[in-house]
């Protein structure tokens, strides 16, 4: 049986049950936290308990697997998860490499790469494949997957770089890959036609945050390629409510796409997003924005909506699995 990368280890794909497929445990700045976290709005070892806290309750849920895109760009320290995935033995957790910007490139990449100042093999991917293959700096924690964005600005030259790295770490290592994507802008399409183009499996691919569109003929589109549906901001109401989302994946099913999507929240033990105004701010605003809102509302919806026991096995055991065999 293939198996894959966990922060502890490595698991055959199908002890992973029931995974929530995009899920952040801690989205941070580290130089903003370095330089202004401490005694106001971070306390490590607060956060280091609610986070055990949180992943022990949804694992009490059923769910058996995280898979955690937080990246450069969002903050991603593995010590931290180490420390934390050791104290909820029963929850495996999955994290990967890649980048995470809009536009240009982080500083460390912007003058080093094919036709730069430094004119040399794009740094990207070797970086993503040191992750991918040795492990992530000196942790021995070995990512599993690539992230990477396409998001309202589209395919500027930067996106189109660390896309194309992306691909090509694809390509090197077999490694599926999870593009963040704006549904409004339909960017979901001119990331699967680069990645097509760059030869891609695009069965390995899961688009991000489709779920926020309720355009039949746009998801349609997208999963006939062969790639995933990220239905994966239930509980993140101000971009589609949740029982748009519902109906939306229930006629999905039925039009015979259920091996087609994940589910997922895309929420976080803490982003500092909202700094301070995190514990009391967020509930007020998206008070479904959790790693339970689907096992506790969403799934009865669904079943509710007609969607049936063997689809709801398919989206969140069957799917996954598939994706990192």
């Amino acid at each position: 049986m293939p198996t894959v990368p966990t922060v502890r280890g490595q698991v055959d794909v199908g002890d992973l049950g029931q995974t929530l497929m995009h899920e952040h445990i801690f989205a941070l700045s580290t130089e903003h936290r370095d330089n202004y976290g401490d005694g106001d709005w971070w306390d490590e070892e607060f956060r280091v308990a609610d986070a055990i806290g949180k992943l022990r309750a949804v694992a009490a849920k059923g769910v058996r697997t995280i898979v955690d895109p937080t990246v450069w760009g969002l903050g991603r320290y593995i010590p931290r998860i180490q420390r934390i995935a050791e104290e909820v033995p029963e929850l495996h957790i999955i994290v990967a490499t890649g980048l995470y910007f809009y536009d240009l490139p982080p500083h460390p990449y912007e003058h080093r790469g094919p036709g730069l100042l430094m004119d040399m093999p794009d740094p990207m991917i070797d970086d993503m494949v040191r992750d991918l293959t040795r492990g992530i700096a000196d942790t021995g924690v070995r990512a599993a997957f690539i992230k990477c964005v396409v998001d309202k600005r589209g395919m500027t030259e930067g996106v189109e770089r660390m896309c194309r790295a992306a691909a090509q770490a694809h390509v090197r290592t077999g490694a599926p890959i999870t593009v963040h994507t704006d549904s409004p802008s339909r960017s979901g399409l001119l990331a699967l036609d680069l990645f097509a183009k760059e030869g891609v499996d695009l069965s390995k691919v899961v688009v991000g945050h489709a779920g926020d569109s309720n355009d039949l003929d746009y998801l349609r589109r997208l999963a006939d390629t062969g790639a995933i549906l990220g239905m994966d901001r239930f509980g993140l109401d101000m971009y589609n409510p949740t029982d748009q989302r519902v109906a939306t994946v229930a006629a999905l099913c039925e039009r015979g796409y259920a091996d087609r999507m994940v589910l997922s929240h895309d929420a976080a033990c803490f982003m500092d997003y909202f700094a301070g105004d995190w514990d009391e701010g967020v509930p007020l605003v998206a008070p479904n924005w959790r790693y339970d809102h689907i096992h506790d509302e969403v799934l009865p919806a669904l079943r509710a909506a007609g969607v049936t026991d063997q689809h709801i096995e398919q989206l969140l055991v069957a799917n996954p699995a598939r994706y990192f065999s």
